[in-house]
């Protein structure tokens, strides 16, 4: 259902590759996606979000656009999206639209015209530099290398922070800005009902000069970022009932704040990414680490605090296309029992928090990492340069594996697994990667035929929502924060107050003394008695 208040609103996100395949080819279609919109309408949520559907090379699966106003012939036709658009809407559900406008594929138009000579009109579309001394700058690539790439043809380099098939937008460019609007609001007028944002802090582009680090310093919530996100907003989806969110690298809570900030008209709400960087090694992504759960905690409080007190909006979530599977990475999946536990407990210390909560496909049902033991295994271009980058620096390949095993994006883009039958009733033909083994007891069939399954803890977060405004509007009070196994908090609200307890350990755990755990319990997974909480346990109540 989608909900009239947008800030009570939970969101399902759908990698169309991995989501459901119709025609046999092993991979994902719109088509797939709507049949199974009589499922999402059953989970309860109000929204649906897709990743780029658009033309594409898919070097960086489909977040290269090389063309933003058609549909990938992969995944099906203008027509299906119409199709599901309106079946969608048939369902009280609403469509977001993934958009990446602060690059597009090297097979997009502009830039085929940009790279042609010097003095083409869309040479200034992109980020085009003469340098007798290599690339520019010593900026690195989010996805490994220089961030400059030479052109021999017109002797300059252009930018690409991603793959070197994105080649950077250049914002300051008024041409390139109102482009960027009218291919947004072809899409309003074709009846989506929101947008992503990939990326979008990092549109505005500053000084071009070498960095002590990587350079994300010249560019991350650069200096006129929040004028064009303003910009944006006036010319396109500002006027209208859209609810919008911005992915957001390396970001502040002061920006979100200020991104978020309704008087500010520019975005509903933000991704941020600092709470799925605690393991991490010193900030290094592809490193072997467990999670450090004050840390986590930590920045979960800060964030939720800020941004509720500078009158922001939050985006939450555990899981997306680009970070691994929350109950393999938080939680444990070395026994049934536990990946049960696991995955309820992280879904309820998440979903009452406060933000707009985003529910990432197979999340819903406990799905896991599917442990990769081979890097032939692995599809994702980040991964495989990571991959050759370690190897380069003499890491034994086993714990090369090991981290990508950890921290690749491939593990959370396998198909959802839809049955116990072959392939997990994805495909019928051969799948575009690979399905993990656990299919056969880990999928949707069965969690809906189990009534203790991990998908009615989510149904039942999400009906709690849309009922009960505390989760929406209360303050949030971190409590025992240095805890090492409870993560701890209230929610208070309208003279209420609810009491979060979420137990991350795998061993049962004594509740503090002190703490008031006398009322009426809301929802809750595992037991609470003689003062302890079980294995993964969590329970929210009502406080007397």
């Amino acid at each position: 259902m989608a909900h009239k208040d947008w800030k009570k609103s939970v969101v399902y996100q759908i990698y169309p590759k991995s989501f459901n395949d119709t025609t046999g080819n092993g991979e994902g279609d719109i088509n797939g996606i709507i049949e199974k919109l009589d499922y999402i309408q059953y989970l309860g949520v109000d929204y649906i979000w897709l990743t780029p559907v658009y033309e594409s090379p898919m070097n960086d699966n489909g977040y290269d656009i090389s063309n933003y106003l058609k549909i990938n012939e992969r995944f099906g036709t203008l027509e299906d999206f119409e199709t599901l658009i309106s079946e969608a809407h048939k369902r009280d559900l609403k469509v977001m639209l993934d958009i990446v406008i602060n690059h597009t594929s090297t097979e997009h138009q502009w830039f085929k015209e940009a790279i042609s000579s010097k003095d083409n009109p869309y040479r200034d579309y992109y980020y085009f530099k003469p340098s007798q001394d290599g690339p520019p700058t010593n900026w690195e690539s989010k996805f490994g290398g220089n961030a400059w790439q030479y052109d021999e043809k017109t002797d300059e380099y252009y930018l690409h922070l991603f793959d070197v098939t994105q080649a950077d937008l250049n914002w300051d460019n008024e041409k390139v800005r109102q482009s960027l609007y009218e291919v947004v609001n072809h899409w309003i007028q074709f009846g989506v009902d929101g947008f992503r944002f990939d990326v979008i802090n990092l549109i505005s582009k500053g000084e071009f000069k070498d960095s002590p680090q990587i350079g994300k310093e010249f560019y991350t919530d650069g200096p006129r970022v929040h004028e064009y996100l303003h910009e944006l907003n006036r010319h396109t989806f500002g006027d209208k009932d859209m609810m919008t969110v911005g992915e957001m690298s390396s970001t502040t809570i002061d920006n979100c704040i200020n991104y978020t900030r309704p008087d500010r008209q520019e975005l509903s709400s933000v991704f941020n990414f600092h709470h799925l960087k605690v393991d991490y090694v010193d900030g290094e992504k592809w490193s072997n680490a467990k999670l450090d759960f004050l840390k986590l905690k930590e920045i979960l409080m800060d964030w939720q605090i800020g941004i509720f007190e500078g009158g922001g909006w939050n985006a939450i979530f555990w899981c997306n296309h680009d970070q691994p599977r929350v109950v393999s990475r938080f939680g444990d999946d070395s026994t049934e029992e536990n990946r049960q536990a696991s995955a309820k407990m992280l879904a309820i210390a998440l979903h009452m928090l406060q933000g707009t909560p985003y529910i990432y496909q197979g999340e819903e049902i406990g799905m896991t990492d599917p442990h990769f033991d081979s890097i032939q295994q692995y599809r994702d271009v980040e991964s495989r340069n990571a991959y050759d980058n370690l190897m380069q620096h003499g890491i034994d390949e086993r714990e090369v594996l090991t981290i990508l095993g950890q921290k690749s994006r491939d593990n959370s883009r396998t198909p959802i697994q839809w049955t116990s039958e072959k392939q997990a009733g994805f495909t019928s033909g051969t799948p575009w990667i690979d399905i993990p083994n656990n299919a056969e007891h880990i999928n949707v069939e069965a969690a809906i035929e189990d009534a203790t399954s991990v998908l009615h803890t989510y149904r039942e977060l999400i009906k709690l929502r849309h009922e009960h405004d505390i989760i929406t509007y209360g303050d949030i009070e971190p409590m025992y924060m240095e805890h090492p196994h409870l993560f701890i908090y209230r929610r208070n609200y309208d003279n209420q107050t609810w009491l979060v307890v979420a137990n991350f350990s795998k061993e049962t755990i004594k509740l503090p003394k002190d703490l008031n755990s006398k009322g009426t319990t809301i929802i809750q997974s595992g037991t609470i008695e003689n003062g302890e909480i079980s294995p993964f346990g969590a329970v929210v109540i009502n406080v007397q």
